[in-house]
């Protein structure tokens, strides 16, 4: 993995953040928290794929997607496990 791959990992975690905080818009932690969740969820993304067997060609808009998918994961599993929290 070198740097280039790496920032597109974090740019694409943060703009996953974002937009998964947009979509499920009830509970979160506000922008940076949905951000820092959205970086985390970056990396259960490629976790879950890469164990699924799908490799995809990285681009931004790919990496956005499944970071976008387990930042979705992240936070639902977020706003289970502390659901006072809004």
């Amino acid at each position: 993995m070198n740097f280039a791959m790496v920032a597109t990992s974090v740019l694409a975690g943060l703009i996953a953040g974002w937009l998964a905080g947009r979509v499920m818009k009830a509970g979160g932690y506000g922008l940076q928290g949905d951000m820092i969740l959205g970086l985390v969820g970056s990396i259960l993304g490629s976790l879950i794929f890469w164990a699924l067997g799908i490799f995809p060609e990285t681009g931004l808009a790919v990496s956005v997607v499944v970071a976008f998918v387990g930042a979705a994961i992240v936070i639902v599993a977020q706003r289970r496990l502390w659901e006072g929290h809004a």
